[in-house]
């Protein structure tokens, strides 16, 4: 059986922003058949299940562009150049919804996008939650808000939680609650 990787021929930066960069590549595939490759290249992220001792989990709404409408969505944000997960999830979890947690556990990571895009999304799960002040971002409206866990998983059911970090998300923590 054939290897199954790409032996990158050239690279081309097309666009270098703060958040990503662009990138075109020229790979070779095993059959030694030549194309492009379009990848994204991001730092990484982290994504929080905020759960409190009532078993509701604390999302955030929010406008994202990319799909052109409000998401229900998990708390979560970008990893600065070289910060480990663990210490960007209690930030982001202050920053979006103002609420520290006392108890933290890492549920590992996933690809957001992996046809396109480097992004590695470190999961957490955050318990024994206290509120605090939320500082989000100038560019930032958001507006969190606790649904039962279980009114959250049938409204994935029901495509109104579409975001899929917090999919993954809410479903590792129904299921590691289960056992």
């Amino acid at each position: 059986m054939r290897k199954m990787t790409e032996e990158i021929l050239q690279s081309e930066y097309l666009y270098r922003g703060h958040v990503l960069a662009l990138r075109l590549d020229q790979v070779r595939l095993p059959t030694q058949r030549v194309v492009a490759r379009e990848i994204v290249e991001h730092r990484g992220a982290v994504a929080i299940v905020a759960l409190d001792a009532r078993k509701r989990v604390l999302l955030v709404r929010q406008y994202r562009s990319g799909a052109q409408r409000e998401l229900l969505e998990i708390p979560a944000g970008t990893l600065e150049e070289n910060e480990d997960p663990s210490l960007c999830a209690p930030r982001e979890l202050q920053e979006e919804t103002g609420y520290h947690a006392a108890q933290w556990q890492a549920l590992g990571h996933f690809y957001s996008s992996p046809g396109i895009c480097t992004e590695k999304m470190y999961l957490f799960l955050a318990r024994r939650l206290t509120r605090g002040t939320a500082s989000p971002e100038e560019d930032e409206l958001i507006r969190a808000e606790f649904v039962p866990l279980s009114r959250a998983l049938k409204m994935i059911e029901r495509g109104e939680i579409a975001d899929a970090k917090t999919i993954v998300g809410l479903l590792r923590v129904w299921k590691l609650l289960m056992k």
